[in-house]
């Protein structure tokens, strides 16, 4: 039974809280009913309760977490029994029985772990202090004031867990006034100094000194796996109850052991992506997270396709998905549909309809779309009438839109008594015509989970509003409960990856199709040539925060290019040829191959290719230059470059315009390199080449967040570069590589690190550019 308000502010003010404090707490009723209710409790046991003890009732109300409310009359009365006497003590109480239900309390171990009946006199604590301070004593008269006294008071705190801290202190500063005196005139200036300057901070007045950026720990790992058995702080199988937010009820422990005995007791997650779409980079990290976690730990992880959607479900999507999971490296322990479960879940609704947490609903989308909504007018209709309404919609006897079947809930966010059915006349992609009505995410989620025994439900923050309904959900049908963790979701800026965008960039040929290489799609990335373990570690040095993140496409460009500077084989292409004649080339002596190394400059890996030596050679058009510019170092009339691997210098002779006055040949003469006539750069070449197909992917967007109404007032078609992409189709490569397998992976060098396109064929080779070099090629 509530307290009245005026009554309320009696018992917060019994308990001596000041006026501003009272008025802060009554803004919360909830909170303001819990901490009256124990202040009630306090006040019939003694109504002249020590401040002491107050103060340690209030921190019982405001920090006892819902999950274990069955603990508070017990606490209390260690309170007022003088059992738990302080901070400390409370303290590792309400740690305890966070994490303990009430069906497996130990009180002996309780009273271990709380200092239940430790009794620390005065001499004990004095002895203690003197034992520290003397350990310390020459740097403290040493530093006198200025000494941190911080660590000795936590040095002291370990050896008194449970002592009162005031106490402590006060005997502290005894110790230091008794060993270095009073303060000296100039270390109280100095204490007076040190105050007003932390007073400027605190007022704003050091902004120079102010970081721009807030500095976060960082907790970033080079593998996933490192990353989930180091960061990963989550609740170990069947202990589901020691999680924050947890809702322990009667059954709760009955549950997990059945759970347990049905699992084995390992880590089972699961990923659960809807099969409308591809993935992109962001599912890259949720696919990590959960496979990762269940790998990091010996456990076992599902893929489940969330198919309740039958208007947007595409056979092509089930699969492309399924092999986007195996390229990152993952293995499913088993592929699962929520279509599967579909008559457990018409059956469960029937029980929420039959226990009064569910009812048919006649209300429209619109009326019943956003937060400040009225309740339903059906709310409270008869139960029996609500499930044959239900069983009516089952059968085909509404019209899609004219009848739902809502849960008898409010989220977190604010939105009223969500929809579990819908009515959908389409024929499911597995289920065929048999079903008529379909269940939604937020009812289907976590009953999924709970019948696939998932261990940790781990989603992105977004869900976060969600879990409350979760755990619901899954306690008033009274089955098995998993715990719901969030993390933040992976944004990339200069991209988009709604469904329906993509689909626009498609349907207006501004992108081929999902796996264009401009878009942020996992097929798209692929095809770029971007290597999985690169975007498993990339995923990886994000870390675990819960923080929601947009990163800049340059920081997966220098994990991708760190990894294939390291794993893809150099060789020699040119993009924009000009043919180069030797005209003494018989005379210099050289064979018509020269052996390069796939790793040039790394000793240990011995793999080499055979290049093609000729008196005719292409180089890049933009390695000569008719006039000498200041800071060109490549071939002029007046000076000299020098071939990579030949060990020759090549000496401009004439150029060979065509009709239009375009330069199309350079005819040169060829020297042995000496000490005497280095150049001052080494370009690369090819001879006898094979003709290809180079496509140079660039930045779609323009802006940072293309949907940006304010920068981007005409959407984010309006933002896309046309010139995005740059289609070279007369690139000349080395003839060894005619045999290139698709998605093979190179570095051209001075120019980047390119992959073999899926288009390709053994008449047509086509090469996507991954990422550039980190070099400018112009500096040669």
């Amino acid at each position: 039974m509530a307290i009245e308000k005026d009554e309320v502010k009696r018992l917060l003010s019994f308990l001596e809280l000041s006026m501003p404090k009272i008025e802060e707490t009554m803004k919360n009723e909830a909170i303001s009913q819990t901490i009256a209710s124990i202040a009630l409790k306090g006040e019939q046991f003694d109504k002249d309760l020590p401040k002491s003890v107050k103060k340690l009732i209030y921190t019982l109300a405001t920090h006892l977490q819902p999950r274990a409310k069955t603990y508070q009359e017990y606490l209390m009365n260690l309170i007022f029994e003088k059992k738990i006497i302080n901070d400390a003590q409370l303290n590792a109480a309400l740690d305890y029985v966070h994490g303990k239900p009430k069906e497996i309390f130990n009180e002996e171990e309780f009273n271990e772990k709380c200092g239940i009946g430790i009794i620390y006199t005065t001499e004990m604590i004095h002895d203690v202090v003197n034992e520290v301070f003397e350990s310390f004593r020459n740097e403290i008269i040493s530093e006198r004031y200025a000494y941190n006294t911080g660590k000795l008071m936590g040095l002291i705190r370990n050896k008194l867990k449970f002592a009162d801290a005031s106490e402590i202190k006060k005997y502290m500063d005894t110790k230091i006034l008794e060993l270095l005196g009073p303060k000296t005139e100039e270390e109280l200036k100095g204490i007076k100094k040190k105050k007003k300057v932390v007073q400027e901070k605190c007022n704003g007045n050091d902004k120079a000194n102010v970081p721009k950026e807030k500095v976060v720990e960082d907790d970033s790992s080079e593998s996933i796996e490192e990353l989930m058995k180091t960061r990963a702080h989550f609740h170990k199988p069947g202990e589901n109850y020691s999680t924050d937010g947890y809702v322990v009820t009667s059954n709760t422990m009955n549950l997990l052991k059945k759970h347990l005995k049905e699992t084995g007791g390992i880590v089972q997650t699961r990923f659960p992506p809807e099969p409308n779409g591809v993935l992109h980079i962001g599912h890259a990290k949720a696919i990590n997270i959960n496979f990762g976690y269940a790998k990091a730990h010996n456990g076992k992880c599902n893929l489940r396709f969330d198919d309740t959607n039958p208007e947007k479900e595409e056979e092509r999507f089930f699969h492309g998905i399924e092999d986007v999971v195996n390229w990152l490296g993952y293995k499913p322990d088993q592929i699962t549909y929520s279509s599967s479960n579909f008559k457990q879940l018409f059956d469960w609704a029937v029980v929420l309809i039959k226990k009064g947490f569910a009812y048919v609903c006649h209300q429209k989308v619109e009326e019943i779309r956003g937060f400040e909504v009225k309740m339903s007018p059906y709310r409270d209709r008869p139960i029996e009438e609500s499930l044959q309404l239900f069983y009516d919609m089952k059968n085909g006897k509404f019209p899609e839109g004219a009848a739902t079947l809502r849960l008898k809930l409010t989220l977190e966010e604010g939105k009223v008594d969500p929809v579990a059915y819908r009515i959908k006349y389409v024929p499911h992609h597995r289920t065929g015509d048999e079903w008529c009505i379909y269940p939604t995410y937020d009812y289907t989620h976590c009953l999924c989970d709970s019948i696939e025994n998932i261990t940790h439900s781990l989603c992105t923050k977004e869900f976060q509003s969600r879990r409350s309904s979760y755990y619901w959900l899954c306690n008033a049908l009274d089955i098995y409960c998993p715990v719901q963790w969030e993390y933040g979701r992976l944004n990339v800026g200069y991209t988009v990856v709604s469904k329906r965008k993509i689909a626009a960039l498609i349907n207006n040929k501004i992108v081929s199709d999902w796996d264009d290489p401009r878009l942020f799609t996992l097929a798209g990335l692929r095809r770029r040539g971007v290597p999985a373990e690169a975007i498993n570690k990339f995923v990886a040095k994000l870390g675990l925060t819960g923080a929601q993140m947009v990163i800049d496409p340059v920081y997966l460009d220098a994990v991708v290019r760190d990894y294939l500077n390291v794993n893809a084989p150099r060789t020699m292409a040119v993009l924009e040829p000009l043919k180069i004649t030797i005209e003494n080339f018989s005379e210099i002596g050289l064979e018509n191959s020269v052996a390069v190394q796939d790793f040039p400059g790394d000793t240990s890996r011995k793999k080499s290719h055979s290049v093609a030596v000729s008196n005719v050679i292409y180089i890049e058009s933009t390695d000569f230059k008719l006039e000498q510019e200041k800071g060109y170092r490549r071939l002029t009339p007046d000076q000299t470059v020098g071939l990579r691997y030949l060990g020759i210098v090549l000496k401009f002779v004439k150029e060979v315009k065509n009709s239009v006055g375009k330069v199309t040949e350079i005819i040169v003469k060829g020297e042995k390199l000496t000490n005497d006539n280095k150049p001052k750069a080494f370009i690369h070449w090819v001879a006898n080449p094979k003709i290809v197909e180079v496509r140079l992917y660039n930045r779609l967007f323009k802006h940072k967040n293309p949907e940006d109404a304010e920068q981007v007032p005409n959407g984010f078609l309006s933002d896309c570069d046309l010139n995005s992409l740059i289609v070279i189709r007369n690139a000349m490569i080395d003839k060894y590589l005619e045999q290139v397998k698709i998605y093979d992976k190179f570095q051209f060098e001075r120019i980047g690190f390119f992959s073999v396109d899926p288009d390709s064929s053994k008449n047509k080779i086509i090469f996507n550019r991954t990422v550039a070099l980190k070099e400018d090629a112009g500096k040669n």
